[in-house]
């Protein structure tokens, strides 16, 4: 079936085309970290972790304070910026490597529903369309969007390093790295900076051609690991104020973390931070900052259950994985000299497949609408101006491992209902009123609720969306003893865990901080 759009959003497309038709072309830097929330930065409000160069973007350019992503875990976000399509119309719906259908042995309810395993070749992605206009293209870091054959060279990139099929670095976050696409530097070097460097690098080489250089970090990304001068760093800062009573919380499935106080992460954004500002010191450097556009975003959610443990997104509810807020709020910055430039901020809803056509428009290419369906150019707002008001959607029919649940979401104005696909019950917040979702107004607001479950049933079918189905073999029981053992034991241990990073005679495991304290910076 053809996407139809409506009249106000193709005349919209029209007129974005022309916007940057003429003049030289510009430059991108695109720069995507990975499990980063929308508070783990000093300009998002954080007073923990420091970040003056994410900051500097930020603040120089236009912050959007409702930017989303386009799911509640890597790999299908990734793939929806790359091609500007919600996630059940490229299929990958899941991080590649999740289990699927009866391959799924946990004890759940549902069967988690079948995804694609790599970037489909029938789209054309963003790096694409740019190389087919004549710019330059590279990328470093993580990929995650398919096995060989499937890599970023085979999807517009000219030049690829570290991109493969690994979503976390197989080697930690020091040489040696075990990356088939990145060889070892000296050992102990930083993952983040050597990233860095070599993205300065490209923008060194081709300073005098149209670029994008897309900067895709595996930071902050489990495991979780720093050098031992910035964990002691934030020890000693932590300390100042020490944090009384539990950190954790059990939010329906998991424990979650209700405060930012581990010195791991907070060295990781560190060093993320330091990376990025190398990179923007050679734009600096070249006089390349008036000509180049900044975009900065994460993946999904800061991880405040599950994996690592490591973050807090309050007052955002839950993290990665999860359908509420803090699995979707993202950082989401965009700089545009002579236009976003000035530390504007935009409270308009936006998500992960606007960058698409946004990019191709401050380009001065046509747009690609029969491409980028899910996406609208970010133009009008990043002017000062405004466009249509539009719903946006998301579908997860999966399990996350940091206790999300099989879902379906709409946000339609202040509204935002969340369908559950294990037993079809829906939950409603006002989410301008209730930012923390704990006031669930299914049964206050029926005619609201129902009006925006029709509008997700619509668009599930609209875009073909996979399902989970039955699971054959859960046990109610079992269930609820794993769902006891998690509140008791469980999250004793996390406690316990994130106390011990505290300790001043805390010890990392060897095969990092013995590589961290040779890293070259």
């Amino acid at each position: 079936m053809r996407f139809q759009f409506p009249l106000a959003t193709v005349l919209l497309a029209l007129a974005a085309t022309s916007s940057f038709a003429e003049g030289p072309k510009r430059n991108f830097l695109f720069i995507l970290a990975d499990d980063l929330g929308a508070g783990d930065l000093s300009v998002g409000g954080s007073t923990y972790y420091e970040s003056p160069n994410i900051d500097r973007i930020a603040k120089t350019g236009m912050q959007f304070r409702q930017g989303y992503a386009a799911c509640q875990v890597c790999s299908p976000s990734r793939a929806s910026i790359m091609t500007g399509k919600y996630t059940p119309r490229h299929g990958i719906t899941d991080y590649i490597g999740a289990a699927e259908g009866e391959a799924w042995k946990r004890n759940t309810k549902l069967l988690p529903a079948f995804y694609n395993h790599n970037l489909p070749h029938d789209d054309t992605t963003l790096a694409e369309a740019l190389r087919e206009a004549g710019y330059r293209t590279f990328f470093a870091g993580k990929w995650h969007l398919g096995s060989q054959g499937s890599w970023p060279t085979d999807h517009g990139f000219e030049f690829n390093v570290g991109g493969w099929d690994a979503g976390s670095p197989k080697g930690g976050f020091f040489s040696p790295y075990q990356n088939p696409n990145l060889t070892d530097g000296p050992n102990g070097e930083s993952l983040p900076i050597r990233l860095g460097r070599e993205t300065a690098n490209f923008v060194q080489q081709h300073k005098d051609e149209p670029f994008l250089a897309y900067l895709s970090f595996y930071s902050v990304h489990a495991p979780i690991q720093t050098t031992q001068e910035k964990w002691s760093k934030y020890q000693q800062k932590a300390m100042k104020n020490p944090h009384e009573g539990n950190r954790f919380v059990i939010d329906r499935t998991l424990p979650v973390r209700q405060v930012q106080d581990c010195p791991i992460y907070a060295g990781m954004i560190e060093a993320m931070d330091e990376a990025v500002g190398i990179v923007l010191a050679k734009l600096d450097e070249l006089g390349l900052d008036d000509d180049t556009v900044i975009v900065f975003t994460s993946d999904n959610g800061g991880v405040s259950s599950g994996d690592a443990y490591s973050t807090c997104n309050l007052p955002f509810r839950g993290g990665k994985g999860r359908q509420w807020e803090g699995g979707i709020r993202e950082p989401y910055y965009i700089r545009v000299p002579g236009m976003a430039d000035s530390g504007a901020v935009c409270d308009t809803p936006v998500i992960h497949t606007d960058f698409y056509p946004t990019i191709l428009d401050l380009a001065g290419l046509p747009l690609k609408p029969d491409q980028h369906l899910d996406g609208v150019s970010l133009v009008p707002l990043l002017k000062g101006g405004r466009f249509e008001a539009r719903d946006l959607h998301w579908h997860y029919p999966h399990y996350g491992n940091q206790g999300g649940e099989p879902s379906a979401i709409i946000r339609s104005g202040d509204w935002k209902l969340i369908h559950y696909y294990e037993d079809g019950r829906d939950e409603l917040y006002n989410i301008a009123d209730d930012i923390s979702e704990q006031t669930d107004l299914a049964a206050q607001q029926p005619a609201v609720a129902a009006r925006l479950r029709a509008k997700i049933d619509a668009w599930l079918k609209e875009t073909g969306a996979k399902l989970p189905s039955k699971n054959p073999n859960y046990d109610p029981e079992l269930a609820g003893r794993e769902a006891e053992n998690m509140r008791t034991k469980g999250l004793e241990a996390r406690e316990k865990q994130h106390a011990g990073f505290l300790d001043p005679n805390f010890t990392p495991n060897k095969n990092w901080w013995g590589s961290a304290a040779r890293t070259i910076d």
